[in-house]
């Protein structure tokens, strides 16, 4: 089976990429560096061509409102544009558990791709994630005041990206659900809770804060934002396993 990954080369991509390969399927990694570009529309006829799926895994490179917004929309009309000439028989796309349940301009973003993607007519399947593992450095940056982290007690629930990409697999070798499959990291704990273990685990002195005021890249957490609240696949791999293995690595 010829599968095209958009945004192949990325975090999950490559992982994805590697999975399906070692499955002994035709894949295609698409990014602007091999010559196919969702926003400019350069390349996708051809990498399109004789695919029976696509993944997409594509990711605004600004996190500003209005360029997130123009980055999705766009990618998302010209990629369902060129699949549907193509005749590809699954879209399956990367979103974000809550995104319906926040107000950050990034998951309103995402909520319109989202509808872009139901309203094209092609069998889909849309994947929602919680928050990878490997996002906990940058989140403890983005709210940082000083040596304080300044977090919400709001659940938190992170995926290693190990266990994303092995979903993303799965779910594209299926048949479309033409509906929605929430993945989710195998432990749930305040979210304040879960990065100061990360920052002990890293050594890092900063002091995290339980702030229920706190936002999240511009959005209220309330308790349940940032969790499923229904059936969720969940990963194997918990943030003890995660950490030890990071840090093996490095």
């Amino acid at each position: 089976m010829k599968i095209v990954v958009i945004g192949g080369t990325g975090l999950i991509g490559s992982k994805t990429v590697a999975i399906l390969r070692q499955g002994g399927h035709e894949v295609v990694a698409a990014s602007p560096n091999s010559g196919v570009n969702t926003i400019t529309g350069e390349g996708l006829k051809e990498a399109l061509a004789g695919a029976q799926v696509v993944i997409d895994l594509a990711n605004s490179p600004s996190f500003e409102d209005k360029a997130v917004l123009e980055f999705f929309e766009t990618s998302g009309r010209n990629l369902l544009a060129a699949e549907a000439a193509a005749g590809v028989r699954h879209h399956v796309a990367l979103s974000i558990v809550g995104t319906d349940r926040s107000d950050n301009g990034y998951f309103r973003a995402k909520v319109a791709q989202e509808k872009l993607i139901v309203a094209s007519g092609i069998p889909y399947t849309i994947i929602r994630s919680t928050q990878f593992m490997e996002f906990l450095g940058g989140i403890a940056a983005s709210s940082a005041d000083g040596n304080l982290v300044r977090l919400s007690p709001g659940l938190f629930q992170p995926i290693a990206s190990d266990d994303v990409a092995a979903s993303v697999a799965d779910v594209a070798l299926a048949a479309p659900r033409n509906g929605i499959v929430e993945i989710a990291g195998p432990e749930r704990a305040p979210f304040n809770e879960i990065v100061a273990r990360y920052l002990k685990a890293l050594g890092d002195p900063r002091e995290v804060v339980r702030d229920p005021e706190a936002r999240y890249f511009g959005g209220r957490v309330e308790e349940k934002s940032l969790v499923p609240l229904g059936e969720a696949r969940l990963g194997r791999i918990g943030l003890d396993e995660w950490l030890r293995r990071s840090q093996a690595k490095a």
